[in-house]
């Protein structure tokens, strides 16, 4: 087992009525004004954002709305938000929604406590000192972002159209509120988009360098079984508590880190998903379903053991021991399969729906190894020549 530092000091409130401790939790941070950021309207026309601003003015906490959050968040917004903050005297973010809403409540946290072009902190060029504390209501079971650290935005200033995650302790939540019933109302392509992300989260971890740590092994194993049982039963009845508790729970489990420690992570998926989810403007779990496939097929040889464990363990595969290849690609074929019994795409040009050109690649390949001067993932190091032939057969 490699050696590690484990810390997730995120406060859950678990549960119905999770609405309800908004107002509380937010008053134990010592906020006195807070930004309510958020992104689709479901929060405005389904009552949840009447219930959390209830809860603030019980408590005389002052409040400023901010909307506008789309998949893939904005850099643009992100700096309006920053603005927002001091002109408005806000000392607190609450973030109420999905991944992206907290993403995008993660940046404008430090880029309005910072004096340097926040894109410098992305491109790794500018850490950050300082952030205003967070808290978040999640709305849907995916991205784990509600007790991470965190944070992927997308630059659409210019003709840029990067998509870089920064990572930081400093951005860690203060608190989450999780209430299952907040996802009955979840269209089902987002539900999917959900289940596949929070399997990325982990596969990614699973999936990269490490010494035995089987106590880390099985918990990875456990949960992706927990997550393909209730995900197909989410799909089936959106109403199910049972189903949305388990899926939900698992989304910030998988992101915490507690399913890679003593493991070093790879995320060659994720760093190729975001070039295509960049340039394309789709839903981030689904692109992951698009490429993880190919990726799985490409580097599947660096540890053919690897995957064929994969496959006995949450698949309950027979191992073949004449040819563990055979079970290691068996492995994948059902991750596949089960991608596509929720709706899932598993190429890329039934993701975008247009056939996806050389140019393409080609442009996603150079942005991906940032013009061939970075490698990425760790299970298999990939350059761009690599990226290219990834990004080709899964297209």
């Amino acid at each position: 087992m490699n050696s590690f530092e484990f810390y997730s000091p995120t406060r859950v409130y678990f549960g119905k009525d999770g609405l309800s401790k908004a107002g509380d939790a937010v008053k134990k941070c010592g906020a006195k004004r807070v930004l309510l950021h958020y992104g689709s309207r479901r929060v405005l026309e389904n009552g949840i954002m009447d219930k959390v601003v209830d809860s603030l003015k019980t408590l005389d906490i002052g409040y400023v709305l901010l909307g506008g959050v789309v998949p893939n968040p904005r850099l643009s917004l992100v700096r309006e938000g920053a603005d927002l903050v001091k002109r408005e005297n806000i000392d607190f973010i609450l973030a109420v929604g999905g991944g992206s809403v907290i993403d995008s409540s993660k940046a404008i946290a430090f880029a309005s406590q910072c004096n340097h072009d926040i894109w410098e902190t992305y491109m790794g060029r500018a850490p950050i000192t300082a952030a205003l504390p967070t808290g978040n209501i999640i709305t849907i079971a995916a991205a784990g972002s509600e007790t991470s650290r965190h944070t992927v935005i997308t630059n659409d200033e210019g003709e840029s159209w990067l998509k870089i995650g920064y990572n930081h302790e400093l951005l860690r939540p203060k608190f989450t509120v999780m209430d299952p019933e907040l996802l009955y109302s979840l269209p089902p392509y987002q539900t999917a988009s959900g289940i596949v992300d929070i399997m990325m989260h982990t596969l990614d971890r699973y999936f990269s360098p490490g010494g035995e740590n089987e106590i880390t092994d099985h918990f990875a194993e456990q949960l992706l079984k927990v997550v393909m049982r209730y995900g197909k039963i989410c799909m089936e009845n959106p109403s199910d508590y049972q189903a949305r508790s388990e899926v939900l729970w698992a989304g910030s489990i998988s992101h915490n880190d507690m399913t890679g420690l003593g493991r070093v992570g790879c995320f060659a998926t994720h760093r190729l998903e975001h070039e295509l989810s960049a340039k394309y403007d789709v839903t981030h779990g689904a692109g992951l379903a698009a490429i993880w496939g190919s990726w799985a097929r490409y580097a599947y040889k660096a540890d053919v053991m690897r995957f064929a464990r994969y496959g006995v363990q949450v698949f309950d595969l027979p191992m073949n021991f004449t040819n563990p290849e055979y079970t290691a690609l068996e492995a994948i074929r059902r991750t596949e399969e089960y991608f596509v019994s929720i709706g899932m795409p598993i190429n890329m040009t039934d993701l975008v729906g247009k056939k996806i050109s050389d140019e393409d690649i080609d442009e996603m390949s150079d942005k991906c190894s940032r013009g061939e001067t970075i490698t990425i993932g760790t299970f298999m190091k990939l350059d761009r020549p690599k990226m290219l032939e990834i990004y080709k057969a899964a297209r």
